[in-house]
């Protein structure tokens, strides 16, 4: 390999990085990447199509490749992986160089990260990528943000490799999205959102499988009837393919054999506390995260069915009416959720100062990332209307839900009606009832604190803080 001739460098080789890699390449550019392990050095010789890929084991060799000032993105494991790549590369860059942190990181995390390399005299930014395997190598969603003049450097490249919409040479899925820690916080949400829509599925697949007795491929059936119609989602296509998956050894069906625990790798923990620290409610993400950590509890869950009893998980009525009510409760359901993520966001950009594009981040969602689905167009001519639409419950997505709010309300009855938990249904809707309710009951909380606290109180009549003694008649 000739010296300082590669347009990038990738560091992780592991699946993401590799075909992250060899999407570059296929678009034109000089691409090399590196990891230790010389087993992924030597897939990334033998899958490499395009005559300007390269990889290699040693890190001098890496960075003496790169053209100046360099352009590396690292693809490791978030946390301490990331400081220790970037404590071995940074004592041999120069001023100017520039490293994108593709991996799900925590954005306070990139927020730090950024400063330390800043003070270097290096460039640093975050940079969120969602579509998996597949998407790395055909075109992935990408969330970056951090220092613009650092992201205009890549810009052609990102744009190349990008997901494109409509295919296959339309818009690319991919745009600046502010500053600081931008790319990671809009991912994070993301993932939120993701968490959210498959704990959904979920129940949707609980209640055709244990209540109505479905099997697995009448449960695909209905998967692929819904994505072909105005549910069109990734996650749809995908359920409706796992379900008619056969097992290799058993020929059973592959899903039969999946142990039903479901764990989780911090993003959707991280979502949920800074929702709580923004005071932005996400109950639907909050009720997946919480369903998720239930799972784990598998042998005590197994103990309480044989203890704690309920009503018989059948569900009467005429099956094909339940799948219309279900299918558009799961459509409501689904936007709600939505409307958080991005509520959530609109907060996050004030409070962290991102001044983030609602418009543009629905936009680079509908390619190649993991929650893509036809319902995000609306949600772009919501924020097009209004790029302060501080809920998309205001705007048009909240004309659908409202329109298909008495089938979510029967299916949670009726679920709740045969024993099946429905906490994602339940918690999508509480959120719509009450954001939609100009009274809430929470001024008996007030009174309550202030009873047993002295917290104070506000009154309806009169500005200020007050203070009862609420014992006394």
């Amino acid at each position: 390999m000739s010296n300082q001739d590669y347009d990038i460098g990738i560091i992780g080789l592991g699946a993401m990085g590799r075909n992250l890699l060899l999407n570059i390449g296929d678009h034109g550019y000089r691409v090399i990447g590196l990891d230790k392990d010389k087993s992924k050095v030597l897939a990334v010789k033998n899958a490499q199509r395009a005559a300007d890929v390269e990889a290699t084991e040693d890190v001098r060799v890496f960075l003496s490749s790169l053209r100046l000032p360099r352009a590396i993105v690292l693809l490791v494991p978030a946390g301490s992986a990331v400081d220790a790549v970037l404590k071995e590369i940074t004592p041999s860059m120069e001023k100017g160089d520039l490293v994108i942190d593709a991996g799900n990181s925590h954005f306070k995390d990139t927020d730090i990260r950024e400063k330390a390399m800043a003070d270097k005299g290096l460039s640093f930014f975050g940079m969120g990528i969602s579509g998996g395997e597949a998407g790395a190598r055909n075109g992935p969603s990408l969330m970056p943000g951090g220092n613009k003049t650092a992201y205009e450097r890549v810009r052609p490249i990102l744009e190349a490799i990008a997901a494109k919409v409509p295919l296959p040479n339309g818009e690319p899925c991919v745009a600046y999205l502010g500053p600081g820690s931008a790319g990671h916080y809009v991912k994070m949400v993301h993932n939120g959102i993701e968490y959210g829509l498959m704990q959904l599925i979920a129940e949707t697949y609980h209640l055709m499988k244990i209540g109505l007795k479905m099997s697995d491929g009448e449960c695909s059936s209905v998967y692929n009837e819904w994505n072909h119609s105005e549910l069109n989602a990734f996650l749809l296509e995908i359920t409706a393919q796992i379900l008619l998956k056969k097992d290799e050894k058993s020929g059973q069906p592959l899903i039969e054999l999946v142990l039903d625990i479901a764990r989780e790798k911090g993003t959707g923990k991280w979502i949920c506390q800074d929702a709580m620290e923004l005071q932005v409610p996400v109950p639907t993400m909050e009720a997946a995260v919480g369903m998720r950590d239930i799972s784990l509890f598998q042998e005590e869950r197994k103990k309480a069915s044989h203890v704690l009893t309920g009503p018989e998980s059948h569900l009467w009525g005429e099956r094909d009416f339940f799948l219309k009510q279900l299918k558009s409760a799961y459509y409501a359901s689904s936007l709600i959720t939505f409307a958080q993520g991005f509520a959530l966001l609109h907060k996050a950009s004030s409070a962290y100062h991102y001044d983030l594009n609602l418009e543009s981040v629905a936009r680079i969602w509908r390619g190649g990332c993991i929650i893509r689905a036809a319902a995000l167009e609306s949600m772009i001519t919501a924020y097009h209307s209004s790029s302060k639409l501080q809920n998309l419950l205001l705007g048009s997505p909240g004309i659908e839900v409202t329109n298909r709010q008495a089938d979510l309300r029967a299916i949670i009855q009726i679920g709740m009606e045969g024993g099946i938990p429905l906490p994602g249904l339940m918690a999508s809707l509480s959120y719509y009832d009450a954001y939609r309710s100009g009274w809430l009951p929470a001024n008996l909380i007030q009174a309550q604190r202030d009873y047993f606290g002295a917290h104070t109180y506000e009154r309806t009549d009169e500005a200020g803080s007050f203070h009862s003694n609420w014992g006394a008649q």
